[in-house]
């Protein structure tokens, strides 16, 4: 990468520092914001779709790494889109690369992918920000965090259409290389799957709001276990409901009956591999299962506070007193959703090492849903 500022951004180690505005640099101004969102993507829920949307909004992120020969450093899984930071020199190829995945969206999803970039400094002239830091959840994977207003600012213009990319033509296929839906569904160990998004009121000051937030966390980090994967990795089960989605990722010149039966001829090697716990060269299949859980994106930092997390129904209690009472006082606005299963949706640019990426959300409206409840 000839820009090496990224290597300047903070890295938290403490995910109760997210609100800390001293945790966070500013974008250069010659840097781009990238924004995937998916249109209607509530409908999209209560037709059945959801996991197609999460693999929309991670695909998003898929193409663009691949296209930027996985030197895509920033960026955040939001459900039914993603956020990225973009250096200059790369800002073509990323448009491009997002322009394929809303084509593919369109074509294989039946969703439509509202697609965008937009450069820094025009975000700074609008009056808003964007800052971002690393939160290091394992000793493999660093997720970015974003603040200052700049990303909401600029999805408010791309949902009224003023900076939209076009979709690719048909034949301009996104590079989709390591993006994956073929874990099932993994089910509460602890009463309930809790999809959270907490923001701030506008004009409340950010001590106020941090000092909500560190309250949730403390409540959910002290409960017996909130991330939805075991410390083993999610269980292995036949991924039944994947496979016809799977088959819509790869191989994208080929057949679609033929692709369903790669796929599935695939899906069951890998689900020998995992039942039956096979060592195959350096693959460790438990070990890649622990990875999963240390890796697994299930909280994160973006203007608000976003978590998918699997509670205690005292637990949800608590935090919705906590949060209806800020909520009274004028600190947050919050969505909650709840439901009984998480979805995982994965980037693994390879098996071999131990960076591969899992966005978790809720399986049941999930992130789409809190956001709904804001709106």
């Amino acid at each position: 990468m000839k820009n090496a500022w990224h290597e300047n951004v903070p890295v938290m180690n403490d995910f109760s520092q997210v609100t800390d505005p001293s945790q966070y640099i500013g974008l250069p101004d010659d840097w781009y914001i990238g924004l995937s969102d998916v249109v209607n993507s509530t409908a999209a829920i209560e037709a059945g779709s959801y996991k197609a949307v999460n693999l929309a909004g991670a695909g998003t992120i898929s193409a663009v790494s691949n296209a930027l020969g996985g030197d895509l450093r920033l960026f955040i899984f939001g459900g039914d889109g993603a956020r990225l930071a973009i250096p200059p020199e790369y800002v073509q190829r990323a448009s491009d690369a997002l322009s394929r995945v809303a084509m593919w969206a369109r074509r294989d999803l039946d969703l439509e992918l509202r697609i965008a970039t937009l450069r820094v400094a025009e975000v700074r002239a609008a009056g808003f920000d964007v800052r971002a830091a690393y939160w290091q959840p394992s000793d493999h994977v660093r997720y970015s965090m974003f603040m200052g207003d700049g990303f909401e600012w600029a999805e408010a213009q791309l949902k009224k259409g003023s900076i939209i990319l076009a979709a690719a033509d048909a034949d301009q296929e996104p590079n989709l290389s390591g993006l994956s839906c073929q874990w099932g569904s993994v089910r509460t160990k602890n009463g309930k799957i809790l999809t959270l998004i907490v923001k701030p009121v506008a004009g409340v000051p950010q001590a106020k709001f941090s000092s909500i937030v560190s309250r949730i966390i403390a409540l959910l980090q002290g409960s017996s276990s909130i991330n939805p994967l075991p410390t083993g990795g999610p269980p292995v089960r036949w991924p039944a409901s994947e496979i016809g989605l799977q088959s819509r990722i790869a191989w994208q010149h080929r057949s679609l009956w033929l692709r369903r039966l790669r796929v599935l001829m695939t899906a069951v090697l890998v689900w020998l591999i995992f039942k039956l716990d096979v060592r195959i060269a350096d693959f460790d299949p438990s070990r890649y299962r622990r990875e999963m859980a240390a890796n697994t994106d299930f909280r994160k930092f973006d203007d608000s506070l976003m978590m998918t997390v699997d509670c205690e129904p005292d637990v949800i209690a608590e935090l919705r007193d906590i949060l209806d009472a800020a909520a009274a006082e004028g600190i947050v606005r919050f969505g909650l959703q709840t439901q009984d299963e998480a979805l995982i949706t994965c980037v693994v640019p390879s098996v071999h090492t131990a960076d591969h990426m899992h966005f978790v959300d809720g399986a049941d409206g999930g992130y789409s849903a809190a956001a709904a409840q804001l709106r």
